[in-house]
């Protein structure tokens, strides 16, 4: 490509060089990427002006998923889930507004708002928070908030708490893409997929896999929780059936049987309501529907022979839980 060159003063043909280089964060080395344009004619090498790629930010990315902290886009979609401004969740959780906006926009953050913002996201804890700080929101949003975190409380603890007792908890580690299980955003990435005509399970499971391996390889950590388990089909969300039989139970699917020959049947899925997509920041929607138009034309078949090259299924035996490390190596 052509640009100017700040060493020659004049239009040059530039290649973008991409190499490695060390960040040290908090004592820690991190290797990451770097891109550079390179002038054809003198040789020099300098920064592109329009690149937003910034070294230090992705360093941060990678501190903080070594170290299982919250990312920016996490911090974000939190406060926005709540409907709330940048000064009253700081004011609430005991920060400076100006921190909370540094936070959100890549700074580092300290272990000790780390501990608390951890506590805050469990419905309970903020609850709690908000009644300490009793001057902070207006009537009006006070009381929609404390209905709405004591329903979240009461649904967490009825729902959640029945699967982590039938399959234990997830632990948010690099199984889970370092995030809790989130039941209402499984739920709905389901209901998101069988919008319209429907879609058949072992279709279904993949989709699923790739939104959250896909989320975790661009911004270290995944969108639902969820394990992934190597099944003779293609990666598939750990006791998948289980998850699906809910949505029917309460109404929000629809299954029907799909016979293909004398030997073989299958199951379609169908959304029955609307998925409740507030639940998901920007960046999970537009996974989200990156995954659902990327596979649009793939058949069940086409999308198991397509997951099975996989490295994570490769390398990987029936029944294993497939580690989100295998999504810097996914496909999309």
């Amino acid at each position: 490509m052509k640009g100017i060159c700040p060493f020659c003063e004049k239009e040059r043909i530039l290649e973008t060089v991409k190499t490695t280089e060390t960040v040290k964060v908090r004592g820690e080395i991190i290797e990451v990427e770097a891109n550079y344009l390179k002038c054809m004619e003198c040789g020099n090498s300098f920064d592109d002006p329009k690149s937003t790629h910034d070294p230090l930010v992705s360093a941060y990315k990678e501190y903080r998923k070594r170290h299982k902290m919250t990312q920016p886009e996490e911090l974000k979609a939190f406060r926005k889930k709540y409907g709330l401004t940048q000064g009253e969740l700081s004011e609430i959780l005991g920060w400076g507004i100006a921190t909370l906006n540094r936070y959100e926009n890549g700074a580092l953050q300290d272990g000790a708002h780390e501990k608390t913002f951890r506590l805050a996201m469990e419905p309970k804890n903020f609850l709690r928070l908000i009644e300490e700080t009793p001057g902070t929101l207006n009537d009006v949003k006070r009381e929609r908030l404390t209905k709405a975190l004591q329903a979240e409380d009461e649904e967490a603890f009825s729902l959640e708490r029945l699967f982590e007792i039938q399959f234990g908890k997830y632990d948010q580690n690099e199984l889970s893409g370092y995030r809790r299980l989130e039941l209402k955003k499984l739920f709905n990435a389901i209901l998101f997929f069988c919008k319209g005509e429907g879609v058949l399970k072992t279709k279904l499971n993949k989709l699923l896999f790739y939104a959250d391996f896909k989320h975790f390889k661009e911004y270290t950590v995944s969108i639902t929780g969820a394990h992934y388990a190597h099944v003779p089909f293609g990666p598939a969300p750990d006791n998948f059936d289980h998850y699906f039989a809910v949505l029917i139970s309460d109404k929000s699917l629809a299954v029907e049987e799909v016979v293909y020959s004398d030997e073989i049947e299958g199951e379609k899925f169908r959304t029955l309501i609307r998925p409740d997509l507030s639940l998901f920041s920007d960046s999970e929607l537009k996974i989200l529907a990156t995954v659902k138009e990327f596979f649009k034309d793939f058949n069940a078949g086409g999308i198991t022979r397509f997951s099975h090259e996989e490295q994570g299924y490769k390398d990987t035996a029936t029944g294993d839980i497939i580690s989100y490390k295998y999504a810097l190596q996914l496909q999309i």
